[in-house]
């Protein structure tokens, strides 16, 4: 049988541990252990950070999506629209040659029998 040991820890610190301890592990020795082997198997510091948290990973993807969506909806402004808009242009020629020119003036028929009979008469006379 092991001896044991006491360490002098504040009352907060001893009731926060208490309470760590009694959640994940058996008895404080077997949470005191497993702490200090994990500091000493990943070889970093209590002192150190392990990083960006989730919450602060989740917030710059948040403020990326965001930039994304609005590059895209500049590209869809000032690219994809008015290139859409000039290739159906290109591909609605047939319906614009079915549509009179405004310059080209609306015959009947009689003015055109008119302009295709003979000046014979007129040039008998001199």
């Amino acid at each position: 049988m092991e001896s044991f040991t006491s360490i002098k820890i504040k009352g907060e610190t001893a009731k926060r541990f208490q309470k760590f301890s009694q959640l994940h592990f058996k008895s404080h020795s077997e949470a005191i252990s497993a702490m200090l082997d994990f500091f000493r198997y990943n070889e970093i510091s209590p002192h150190e950070r392990l990083g960006p948290t989730g919450r602060t990973i989740q917030q710059s993807l948040e403020k990326r999506i965001n930039s994304l969506i609005a590059i895209i909806r500049e590209m869809e402004k000032t690219q994809t629209k008015p290139t859409l808009a000039m290739m159906q242009c290109l591909f609605e020629v047939e319906t614009l040659e079915n549509k009179p020119l405004i310059l080209e003036k609306k015959t009947t028929k009689e003015e055109k029998e008119i302009g295709l009979r003979e000046k014979s008469n007129v040039s008998q006379d001199l």
